[in-house]
Formats: C-alpha cells, structure tokens, sequence
C-alpha cells in the first residue's frame, strides 16, 4: 500500500507540474530593480558593521541580481560580496546564470568620507545601472565598515571625478571581475590553518597569565594585614596578596594596580559578597586571581541607566549583559588571570570588558536552575579572551561573547544552560572540543558573524547541537548525537564537513534561503529524519564531486569509487525514507522515480525544494566516531 500511494503520488506531481512551469526567458530582457528590502540579502558586512552603516548614515553600494535558475532577487550589500559569489564553484549549479546585474548609481550624488574615512551621500540622489553600463572606482581611499568601498557610477567622467578626490582606479565590468578582492577558501585544510592560529595565540596568551602566579609574596591577610581590603592597599604593584583558608567578608574591592590575589585553595579560601553587586573587581591590567571560590554575588543583572560611550545599539548590549553583578569583574584590564576558582552565582560569574587577553581556565561557575533564572557564566565584551579546561552548570549561557572577535573558547563542559556558547556580533574565534549537554543549544553563533571555526565539539541530550549563522565560517569534526536537531545550516559561504550526526529527532536542519554552503563528507547515521529544510530553493550537498554518508541510502557503487552511483535526496518524497523503510529502497529505482529525476534537470519548476547530495558516499567518513556515537546512544543496537 505505502509503495503504491507514493507511485501514485509522484505520477500526479509529474503530469501537473510538467504543463505548469516551462518558462520562455529572454536573458536580453531582464527585469527592473525591486525594493531592496524584498531581496535575499548577501553582504560584504557582518551585523555588527550594519549597525554601525545605520547609526552613522554611511553608505553602501548595492546590487541586485536577477537569475534564471534562482526564483529570488539577491541583493547585495557591498560589491566585493557579488563578484566572488558570481566567481564560486558551483554558483551557477545552484542560480543558474544572471539575467540582469544592477548596482548603485552614485553620479549625482554629492560623496564625502568622514574622519572614520567611510563614505557618506551628503546631498543628490543615487539610482541604479546595469553593471555593463557601469564605471566602477576600486581602491579609493573611501571605505565602509566591512573594508574599502567599490563606488560605481552610469558615467565615466564622474568616476573619475570622484578618483580626483579619493584616490583609487576606475574599471568597467569586467575589470571589477578581475580584481582580487579576498575569496574564502571553504576546505578542512583552511578550517585546520585557522584553528593551528587561533590555538598559537590561546597558548601564549595563557603562558603569559600563568607567569603572573610567579609574582613575589609581600602580603598575607591576617599576618601582615588585617583585612582583603588593607592588603590590596598596601601591596606593591607587581606582587601576591595570600588569602589563607577561611572566609573573608570584607570584599566588594576594586584593584587598581597589577597585582595577583592567591587563596589557599578551592573550598578552601572563601570570598563571600554581601549580596550587593561584584565581590572583586580589576581595572587595571595583569589582575590574577587564583585558588579561592567566590559565594555572596549581587543580583542585579541590567543595568538601563548605565551612561556608556559607545554607539547606541552597542550600548545597548552593554547595559542590557556586560555590566551585571559578578564573582570578578574585568574592565581596561588585558591580560589578567582567574585560574582554579570556584564561583557561585545568580547572576554572571566572571566578567570582561575592554580587556583583551584574560585567559580563565580551571574555573567552575554554578549558575542558577531553571536557566531563566540565571545569567551568563563568562561574558566578554569588547575583548579577545581565552576561556579553557573549565567547567560551567545552570545558569543562562556558559560562554556569551559580545564583539569578542578572535575568542578561543576550548575544552570546556556545559551542562543544563540555555547555550553552552553564545556568540553575538563576534568574528574570528575558535570553538573546539568543548562538551555540552542538556541545553537548548549547545554552540550558538548568531549575528551574521564572519570566519569562525566550531571544530570537534560534542552535543548531546539537548534541543539543537550547533547552529552557526553568519558567513565564511568553518563547522567540522563536530559531533551532535541524542538532539532533537543535530545541525543547522543556517549560515551563507560557509563549510560544514567531517560532522557526526548521529541519533538526533533531525539530523541537519537547512535553514537558509541562499544555497551557497559547502556540505560535504558529514556522516548522518540513524536520525528520526535526515534532514529538514525551510523555504527556498534545493541545495546541493556535494562538493567537487564528493558528498556525505548517509545510512541506508539506495544505490550500488558499481564502479567501486565509494559513492553511491544515484543521487540521493534526503527530503524526497521516496529517500527521505530509505533508513526506515524497505519498500523506499525498491521505488528510488523505479521508472516513475527515475522519470521524475530525468526531468528535474530540464523543467525548473521540477526542482524540488529540499536536499540533493550527488554524490553520496558508501561507507561514514569518520567510521570511529559514528561508532562511539551509536554506542552511546544505543541506535541500532
């Protein structure tokens, strides 16, 4: 019965859909330009960047992309974002080709660049032009906050115009083809070089804070001074202030000088806070503090009047998470230390602002349960920090990076928060090995973000494993098992390779409108469902003829390359069954099957949305950690 009504089905599908969607395009007669807002919107610029483009009125140039393959508008923000996706491979596999390019017109408008050197439409008006009748100014001295400012213009003279006062080179389109605007290389390869980096620089970041545990005793509370209070007055910069065991209540103190503050160990120095505010504070560089625990936190959490110089979305933020009460406070103070320390705490547990540099490592922070209740474990704002082999359970978010761009966050546990890492307006970081379970997501990346790698962490027990938005990121060696929903794509340009997808409700999610993700080599092996997609166009998960393993696809390998020798489609109406059903395994070969395929590549409208992998593999990519997984799971057991 099962197999007769999805013959029956794909017949039907077959008939209507071959007599609705020929379309006759004439490339020669492409459409107008539509309301910015209503395009799928690719950029140059991260979100954070946009916030600043909208607070400061800068301005952008854009275009807008017709294609005969792609039933969207694409809109871009900046031009270098155009030419290098016109120049990806497999770009027009996915778009088909361009029928029509239009970008900014910016002949007469009145340009002018600030002291930030961004550019600005001070007067005049701007319109569109297509790019074949466009001059373009490349490396001018103008810029946006994403990098140097390609500026177009419908006439030449006023290009040149513009070279007179900002500098640059005037190009047509194809020369603007031919720029070598920066390109991401979407490979494990580049994925590894980029970690090896980010790791280099975590080590010797916390090499240099671990040498502040070397400094030399001048102060021992209760020998030398009497109280926490005294000894941080009367130490010399440069030195150790000892908390022997016991509880120390006079706290809430500020240290203004580099100064360390060592306990005699965990439960065995107490901090306790009066319940007002933060316990310690460091404002100034070098801050170690070392081997105590920390009990007593305030409960305030935002801070609304707070005046905070800045811009005024970023303020925002900052009044909204980084000013909260905590167990230590960093603030102008790069390169401190927290080591070995234990904190207690409703609200955050340590803090950093403006401090780039602090390495927290060896630390545990219980935070509050229901997570609702509680705040962030390790929140770094405006700062470059290391946070590593430490322990965070309950509250609301382990890690919350705000423009906490190059952060490595590595070898950590997370349990019971919303996120385990929470990444806002932050680019450039590491996130690896790291453990999370029971959470609602165990490594977010939010924001539209750029170049951050999210390498061989482990997801369980919780309702999404990883979700990484943004572009130009690196999701690899990454395992998700026992989720609700193991991966999201949700990202642009960006790379999702070696994953373990094992045991999840949904192994990966596809939720992005623009289909410019590499998926390839992921192993997706016992899920509820394979994938899951939202709106928009079909993707195509294979890269340089390669794709991902998925158990019980269809297919022989015939010529024994180890890919299977049919494509597989994951939200088929047929394959989207194959791991749970015989009778899938007999209808993938049928003729009604193969005819709907056959015409898929002829009838656009044919084109399912969904997932295709072209070339699906025959035996896991990571067949030891597929194995690890299903044992730990019990799938197929």
């Amino acid at each position: 019965m099962y197999a007769r009504y999805l013959v029956t089905a794909l017949a039907a599908v077959l008939l209507v859909s071959s007599g609705v969607f020929v379309v006759d395009v004439d490339p020669g007669e492409g459409p107008s330009v539509v309301d910015f807002g209503d395009t799928i919107r690719m950029t140059d610029l991260t979100q954070a960047e946009q916030r600043v483009v909208r607070e400061r009125g800068l301005a952008v140039p854009r275009a807008e992309v017709f294609y005969s393959r792609y039933r969207y508008v694409v809109g871009h923000e900046g031009l270098a974002s155009l030419v290098t996706e016109l120049d990806r491979d497999g770009h027009e596999r996915q778009f088909g080709v361009p029928l029509s390019i239009y970008v900014t017109d910016y002949t007469d408008a009145e340009l002018a660049t600030g002291e930030d050197g961004f550019l600005r439409v001070t007067g005049g008006d701007t319109d569109w032009v297509a790019v074949e009748n466009a001059a373009f100014v490349v490396d001018a001295d103008a810029r946006h906050p994403g990098g140097p400012a390609v500026v177009p213009f419908s006439e030449r003279a006023a290009a040149e115009r513009f070279t007179d006062s900002f500098g640059g080179t005037v190009v047509d389109w194809a020369g603007l083809r031919a720029h070598p605007f920066e390109r991401s290389e979407l490979s494990v390869d580049a994925a590894e070089r980029r970690a090896a980096d980010r790791n280099a620089w975590a080590d010797a970041a916390a090499a240099d804070a671990r040498s502040l545990t070397e400094r030399p005793v001048s102060v021992v509370v209760g020998d030398d001074a009497p109280t926490l209070a005294a000894a941080i007055e009367q130490a010399p910069a440069n030195t150790t202030v000892v908390l022997p065991a016991g509880e120390y209540r006079d706290v809430n103190r500020t240290v203004r000088k580099p100064l360390t503050i060592r306990g005699a160990g965990v439960n065995e120095t107490w901090l306790v806070g009066d319940g007002n505010g933060s316990v310690l504070r460091g404002f100034d560089a070098r801050v170690a503090v070392t081997d105590l625990s920390i009990r007593g936190i305030g409960q305030q959490q935002a801070r609304p009047n707070l005046t905070v110089d800045t811009d005024a979305w970023d303020a925002q933020v900052l009044r909204a998470y980084g000013y909260a009460a905590s167990g230590i406070e960093f603030d102008d103070a790069a390169g401190s230390y927290v080591a070995d320390v234990y904190i207690d705490t409703p609200t955050n547990g340590v803090t950093v602002r403006y401090s780039d540099g602090v390495v927290v490592e060896d630390v545990r922070v219980d935070g509050e349960t229901p997570w609702r209740e509680g705040f962030m474990s390790t929140i770094t704002v405006h700062s470059r920090m290391v946070v590593q082999d430490s322990t965070f359970v309950g509250g609301r978010d382990g890690v919350y990076m705000h423009l906490g761009d190059g952060t490595v966050v590595r070898n950590n546990s997370f349990d019971d928060l919303r996120f385990g890492v929470h990444e806002m307006y932050t680019s450039e970081t590491l996130v690896a090995n790291n453990t999370a379970t029971r959470t609602r997501t165990g490594v977010v990346v939010m924001t539209l973000p750029e170049d951050n790698v999210v390498a061989r962490n482990h997801v369980s027990d919780s309702a999404v494993g990883i979700d990484v938005a943004g572009r130009a990121s690196y999701v690899v060696e990454n395992t998700v098992v026992g989720n609700e929903e193991g991966l999201d794509v949700g990202s642009d340009r960006s790379l999702f390779a070696r994953n373990t997808v094992v045991g999840n409700e949904v192994g990966i999610r596809a939720s992005t409108l623009i289909p410019t993700n590499v998926v390839t080599a992921n192993d997706i092996v016992g899920n509820d469902r394979y994938v899951s997609t939202s709106l928009g166009p079909v993707r195509i998960w294979t890269d340089d003829g390669a794709g991902n393993y998925w158990d019980g696809a269809p297919g022989v390998d015939s010529d024994r390359d180890g890919f299977i020798d049919r494509a597989f489609q994951p939200t088929g109406a047929v394959d989207r069954h194959a791991g749970s059903s015989p009778d899938a395994h007999v209808l993938a070969t049928s003729p009604a099957v193969q005819l709907l395929r056959s015409q898929e590549g002829t009838l656009p409208g044919l084109r399912s949305r969904g997932v295709v992998d072209q070339a699906p593999r025959v035996r896991p990519v990571r067949p030891g950690a597929v194995a690890a997984a299903l044992n730990a799971t019990g799938v197929g057991a």
